[in-house]
């Protein structure tokens, strides 16, 4: 079984905040699937082939076409900055480049 502090480290790489009454709460459920999952390893998948899927479906992929993309104006349009040419973003590094 898990304990409180191994539940708060997952939380933590999850990127998760949980009160301490949601660490009761998830602590046993976690628990379950860690030993269902532990049971899994049990079974025998010796003649068992690998795949990527547990439908038996082939990838159905379309031709590439070419298509005509957007015009510099249409690629604008909804841009909450920019000039004639390009999008205008906050300098992201301290500075701002210089156009030439």
């Amino acid at each position: 079984m898990l304990t409180d502090e191994e539940v708060r480290k997952l939380a933590l790489l999850a990127r998760l905040e949980l009160s301490d009454d949601e660490v009761a709460m998830v602590r046993p459920q976690l628990g379950s699937i860690l030993e269902f999952v532990e049971s899994l390893s049990a079974l025998d998948t010796e003649d068992v082939e690998p795949m990527t899927t547990a439908l038996d479906v082939d990838n159905r992929w379309r031709e590439d076409e070419l298509v005509p993309g957007l015009s510099n104006s249409q690629a604008l349009k909804n841009a909450p900055a920019h000039d004639d040419e390009c999008y205008l973003v906050p300098a992201v590094l301290g500075t701002a480049a210089t156009r030439k």
